[in-house]
């Protein structure tokens, strides 16, 4: 009878202390935030300073019939502000086939790399949708370094005109298995 009280008692004290770990723990499903982004970035991407003898990007094509096939390859800098002399922490690569439907193109893909030490690494970005007149929204589908496995989107407005375009990008990204205090 006294092996019995010992088992039930064990038993008991053990069950207690599963639900009291299940209740207390910082890791339960209810804590965790999927609706909001782990990490917020802006950035402009320009054109890079150039000597007027050397050129490394091609002038866009003409926007005209959808039937005509074009591509426009670029390399631009990717600087943490507007300004042309702002600090350039990157540059942004791609390879864009400019239509009237320009964000519903698969083949519309940019890869953003960054070259300073608080962040190195790498996204890649594939086409989604137009999110507004001027805007594009990209899908970010992956990334290396700082920005392993990074999900997220990507919107990009244009803030000047011409083939010296400038665009303002705003990340929003998340990464699989972080919590929301990992530092990028």
């Amino acid at each position: 009878m006294g092996s019995r009280i010992i088992f039930c008692t064990a038993f008991f004290v053990a069950t207690i202390v599963v639900i009291l770990l299940a209740l207390l723990s910082p890791n339960t499903s209810h804590n965790k935030s999927h609706s909001r982004p782990l990490f917020d970035m802006s950035l402009y991407i320009q054109k890079p300073h150039l000597s007027s003898a050397s050129s490394n990007t091609q002038s866009p094509p003409p926007l005209g019939d959808d039937n005509v096939a074009a591509a426009f390859i670029f390399h631009r800098l990717l600087t943490d502000g507007p300004d042309n002399n702002s600090k350039v922490v990157g540059k942004a690569e791609g390879f864009i086939i400019p239509t009237h439907q320009f964000a519903k193109s698969p083949f519309n893909v940019i890869y953003i790399t960054f070259e300073t030490v608080e962040r190195s690494g790498s996204l890649s970005l594939k086409a989604r949708e137009a999110a507004g007149d001027t805007d594009e929204e990209f899908r970010v589908v992956g990334g290396t370094g700082a920005f392993a496995f990074a999900r997220g989107v990507a919107v990009f407005s244009r803030t000047k005109m011409g083939v010296d375009a400038t665009y303002y990008v705003r990340f929003q990204l998340q990464f699989p298995n972080q919590s929301p205090t990992t530092p990028v």
